[in-house]
């Protein structure tokens, strides 16, 4: 499938990025805007908290984890009151509607189901909430909203959240995509990942060491025990089994995470025909 490159309109409306900030893409009709909770009732007489439209609460959760909440709203501004009332751990809000009447009660039902979906799919954000009751819509509106979710899921990475985003979506290099790596030793580590857009990525289901050598960076060990208490890293046998798809941000830091000692991502990654990631990186 071909791609092709986006313009995106980012307004900061009073010249800071602490404040209101909308998004725009060429030849949309949508918008998204950014907002701290602190200055919803500032800037909610503006027209564009006046309409439908669908929202991303964003803020952390009991464990520190990056948390959301979706919703919708026939006026967005009056459900943000409603929230700021009712939900304390979110900081900032991103919402989308349209510049003209093209959302309606029944498209950002159809909406918020489908961020829902795709935020549980990607399992970058807790999302504790009740799945969303998906509106009936013929084939043909439904294929319009699907291209405003697309729009939708760009505008929200581009303002700094990559809630909707899986991982697999960050590995984009020619030279190395739907090619796997291996870090593996003696003592059985056994680690499967790639690198992508945010540095690299292990899989689920990879097995570290658990006894951590004195070469080990304190950052990395502080890291692992993070992932511990997160649920991230369990014993399984005599090691630490990934729980989940996790992003390292280097190569090198993965095979220490891995190892358990200091190690060199680029020599230590490997294909399965033994070939070093360093290889493919130059």
């Amino acid at each position: 499938m071909n791609t092709f490159g986006k313009t995106i309109r980012l307004f900061l409306v009073n010249g800071t990025t602490n404040g209101l900030t909308t998004a725009e893409l060429s030849n949309w009709t949508g918008i998204g805007v950014k907002v701290p909770r602190i200055k919803i009732k500032e800037y909610g007489s503006r027209l564009e908290f006046q309409k439908p439209g669908v929202y991303i609460l964003i803020g952390k959760g009991d464990n520190n984890e990056d948390a959301a909440y979706i919703g919708e709203a026939e006026i967005v501004v009056d459900r943000l009151i409603q929230q700021i009332a009712n939900k304390d751990f979110w900081n900032e809000v991103i919402f989308f509607g349209s510049k003209d009447k093209y959302l309606n009660k029944a498209s950002v039902k159809y909406l918020e189901n489908r961020l829902h979906e795709l935020a549980l799919k990607a399992g970058r954000y807790s999302i504790n909430q009740n799945i969303p009751t998906r509106s009936e819509l013929s084939e043909a509106e439904q294929a319009e909203l699907e291209e405003f979710l697309a729009h939708i899921k760009v505008l929200t990475s581009s303002l700094g959240h990559k809630i909707f985003e899986e991982l697999e979506e960050t590995i984009e290099s020619k030279e190395i995509k739907n090619q796997l790596f291996y870090c593996r030793n003696g003592a059985g580590a056994d680690s499967i990942g790639s690198p992508s857009t945010e540095g690299f990525i292990v899989f689920k289901d990879s097995l570290f060491i658990i006894q951590e050598q004195a070469s080990l960076a304190d950052g990395i060990r502080l890291e692992r025990q993070k992932m511990i208490n997160e649920g991230i890293l369990k014993i399984v046998g005599a090691f630490y089994q990934l729980t989940k798809d996790y992003v390292f941000t280097s190569s090198s830091r993965a095979a220490s995470a891995t190892l358990a000692r200091s190690a060199s991502g680029p020599l230590e990654w490997k294909t399965a025909e033994g070939i070093q990631l360093k290889s493919l990186e130059l």
